[in-house]
């Protein structure tokens, strides 16, 4: 009879094969998943009972108290044992996926997309619309009274209906395309080769919406006094709207005059500017958030959600003043995640709609928004000479290129030439 460590080794050796194949790390990092997979199935070949989740959280409780572990370690422990269990696992050189899938239901497959979304870390709201674009696919396949797996031809034919009979705009069907790519990828062990023939919509270039400087005053003059703070820092620091709102305590450095932005796009930190007119504002909008907070540890909460696995590390962090969120909800809520009672940032929404109202109150007919802000900075940094890799830094653009598109703007608001009308 085989000893585990025998039963192990081609389980791990096909782990490596899998690894590498796939790309899903780099060499360097490829030992440590190995080793905490080997760690892992170690832990788990003598709790017979558990399921997978009860046995990786009990696991990564347990290494989580070892004093030499830190949090990214905890963290690669974590993607290590996803990936096992939800890619390899069912990947085609371990079960025959294909033909177990037939038997899924949506749920399940959505399932899966869920799991591996949140193993690489995607943002929550890429996160729903993947999901809602994958329902919406199959949804699709099951009108046409297939009950085979979705095959490349069924994506084509779903690609086409958006272009020609939904008349989604480029876009929209990019957005669609990719979701859908991760989805037929990673759930159904399927590799997409000549897409390329699909119906796609056309995309020009787009410039982005812009205003001016004085559009820009008229604009923070006009929202709400409970907004104004927030609307002001979108502006003076080029942040996306979901970056302000998770801003915490400690991500703000009067000193440096500098904001950090923790896991931004592309789950990416960076530094942007801190606007020094908005200093004495900004102290007094912690010393609210310093009052919420006492009243919340009064009450018996008070602990802030921590991202990743610093909740096995530090149990007590969440509850220091530090990782309080710089601009909290009102009120309190559950946390759908633990069931404890926390106070969350304030709802994006409100925060949407005020800018709204504001644009509206001012009469500018651009069709204005809290991103709007964003562009606005950019151009504006370009107009008074900023240099283009030192915007690309600030706005936390992957490649230059993306940053490119405000020299076209900024060629708008330049522009010499004058009408032949005029001449007349």
């Amino acid at each position: 009879m085989k000893s585990f460590n025998d039963q192990l080794k081609p389980v791990l050796e096909g782990y490596a094969a899998f690894l590498e194949k796939r790309q899903l790390s780099d060499l360097k990092h490829r030992p440590y998943l190995i080793r905490w997979v080997e760690e892992f199935l170690f832990f788990a070949k003598d709790r017979t009972g558990y399921s997978f989740e009860q046995s990786k959280d009990l696991f990564l409780e347990e290494i989580g108290h070892r004093p030499d572990i830190k949090p990214y370690q905890l963290r690669q422990a974590a993607d290590a044992l996803q990936i096992y269990y939800y890619q390899y696992r069912h990947s085609d050189g371990e079960t025959n996926s294909h033909s177990a899938l037939k038997e899924y239901k949506t749920e399940d497959l959505l399932n899966r997309l869920k799991e591996i979304i949140r193993l690489r870390h995607y943002a929550p709201a890429t996160e729903k619309t993947y999901l809602l674009w994958t329902r919406r696919f199959l949804l699709y396949h099951q009108k046409t009274g297939s009950s085979s797996q979705p095959s490349r031809n069924d994506l084509k034919a779903f690609l086409t209906h958006l272009a020609i009979n939904d008349k989604v705009s480029a876009s929209t069907q990019n957005q669609a395309f990719n979701a859908l790519l991760l989805f037929f990828r990673e759930v159904l062990h399927t590799e997409l080769q000549n897409m390329a023939k699909t119906v796609r919509a056309k995309r020009g270039r787009k410039l982005p919406t812009v205003l001016s400087v004085q559009e820009v005053q008229l604009v923070l003059n006009e929202v709400d006094q409970t907004y104004q703070l927030m609307t002001k820092l979108l502006y003076g620091s080029g942040l996306r709207l979901m970056e302000l709102l998770k801003l915490r305590v400690k991500d703000i450095d009067f000193n440096s005059g500098l904001i950090t932005v923790r896991s931004g796009k592309g789950d990416k930190d960076r530094t942007t500017l801190l606007p020094e007119s908005l200093h004495e504002k900004l102290k007094k909008q912690l010393e609210i958030v310093r009052q919420y907070h006492q009243k919340d540890l009064a009450n018996g909460y008070g602990e802030a959600p921590l991202p990743d696995a610093l909740s096995r590390k530090y149990p007590n962090a969440g509850k220091e003043f530090c990782w309080q969120y710089l601009f909290p909800a009102a009120k309190v809520s559950v946390d759908s995640e633990d069931n404890k009672v926390r106070r969350f940032y304030i709802y994006e929404k409100t925060l949407q709609a005020a800018v709204k109202r504001a644009v509206k109150k001012t009469g500018i007919t651009k069709p204005a928004s809290c991103h709007t802000l964003r562009h606005s900075f950019a151009t504006h940094l370009l107009i008074n000479g900023t240099d283009i890799r030192e915007i690309q830094e600030l706005l936390g653009h992957k490649s230059v290129e993306t940053t490119m598109i405000y020299t076209h703007v900024v060629r708008e608001f330049k522009t010499k030439a004058r009408s032949p009308l005029d001449e007349m």
